[in-house]
């Protein structure tokens, strides 16, 4: 392991000790239901249960614990999609400094209140974190704050580094660990915890499709980095300059990971795991969902990085997958109109054993004929061979069937 890293395995054993009694000892769950899905022994190391609901709170905790008083009068500025926000102010607050926080407009409204309500000054700016922290940095200079940067700090990296101590001391024997990789700190830190302890561990980054920033730096790649993504956490365009060196050092792969499999992953963790996860949160169990036969027969421990995610963006999450899994879909049928064609159709889907959520019923559409009708039905079914036999007993029965997307509906409604 290399000498010139930003922090080494002491960094993190004193980050350790320092934060101790201010940050919480998160537990390393082994999960059944995602072992069966995925054919190995997965354990999640739950970061979601911090007072702020994600690891940043160790980095920012091991930061401002090692201000000078004249630091900590003059105050802080950190710039943050949402999580390192929280951190800091929550830990600002409780030790007595003045904080100024730099979010993207686009943020999510619940990290922007969560942080408000932690007594920080909030500045909404830019679109992006990387257009945040040029804000940040000019208000630092000016107004004499002292910057903490979510991962390009040494305080911050071996903070989070103290994540896989945790992981090694309640699982020695973990063959992999898959940690979600943005501008790097928590990745980097932790891959030289986990190595220098257990040097034949093989440490994964799992970093969305739409910020590939890792694969281009590490690759030579130009993947077209940014776009609208469920892990706005991690929606970096450039990497770290201290994670940099470790991450090339000492990770094996950088597994990019799509929107859908993001959002399944979410929609797991609820299901499955019982516990919420954000979009950031969940990569690395994502990245397992690419290709679960490379993980068969070893050890994997999942850092859930964060658990900060609106509940009704977790219900539309749920609810997408359950689309994507067949277990809700939505019919279109059309026939000739007459009394008792509801209570008819009702019947039928109900001698198949699905369950109707809505009825969309119209007689208004140019294609059908005058006495036409189109019903749209939104069923939730046992799945894809479900649905199968459902079309064929409708089809059975006389009906015209077609399956319909929910933008189908919309189409409908704007014309």
């Amino acid at each position: 392991m290399s000498g010139s890293f930003a922090v080494g395995p002491a960094d993190i054993d004193a980050a350790r000790e320092r934060i101790r009694g201010h940050v919480l000892r998160t537990p390393l769950i082994l999960s059944p239901r995602l072992s069966e899905l995925l054919g190995t022994e997965v354990l999640v190391k739950h970061e979601n249960m911090h007072a702020t609901a994600s690891f940043k709170e160790r980095g920012a905790a091991n930061k401002l614990l090692q201000l000078s008083d004249d630091e900590r009068a003059r105050g802080v500025i950190a710039m943050s999609a949402g999580n390192h926000a929280q951190a800091v102010a929550y830990h600002a607050r409780r030790f007595g400094i003045p904080a100024t926080i730099v979010m993207p407009e686009t943020t999510p409204l619940v990290k922007v209140e969560n942080t408000r309500a932690q007594g920080a000054k909030i500045v909404l700016y830019g679109e992006t974190l990387h257009e945040s922290g040029f804000r940040a940095r000019e208000i630092a200079e000016a107004q004499d704050l002292v910057l903490i940067h979510p991962y390009d700090d040494p305080a911050i990296m071996a903070g989070q580094g103290t994540v896989a101590l945790e992981m090694l001391e309640d699982a020695p024997d973990l063959d992999v660990i898959i940690i979600p990789l943005g501008g790097g700190g928590l990745m980097a830190a932790n891959a030289i915890a986990a190595r220098n302890l257990r040097p034949g561990i093989e440490m994964i980054g799992a970093e969305t499709e739409m910020f590939p920033a890792f694969l281009n730096a590490l690759n030579g790649e130009d993947r077209p980095v940014g776009g609208p993504t469920l892990a706005e956490g991690i929606a970096v365009k450039t990497v770290g300059e201290l994670t940099l060196p470790v991450i090339r050092e000492l990770v094996s792969d950088v597994i990019p990971v799509s929107e859908d499999l993001i959002e399944h992953a979410v929609s797991l963790y609820a299901g499955l795991h019982h516990t919420m996860a954000e979009g950031a949160g969940a990569v690395s169990l994502a990245a397992m969902l690419t290709d679960p036969k490379r993980f068969a027969g070893r050890r994997v421990g999942l850092v859930l990085s964060g658990g900060n995610i609106d509940t009704r963006l977790l219900a539309a999450v749920m609810m997408r997958d359950l689309e994507r899994a067949d277990r809700i879909v939505s019919l279109r049928l059309t026939s000739n109109d007459y009394p008792g064609l509801l209570g008819r159709i009702a019947s039928l889907i109900g001698s198949e054993g699905a369950n109707i959520l809505e009825v969309r019923h119209s007689r208004q559409f140019l294609d059908l004929p005058a006495k036409g009708v189109s019903i749209d039905l939104t069923i939730e079914t046992r799945g894809g061979d479900h649905v199968r036999a459902i079309e064929t007993a409708l089809l059975d029965a006389g009906f015209t069937v077609r399956r319909i997307r929910p933008q189908d509906f919309a189409k409908d409604v704007l014309g």
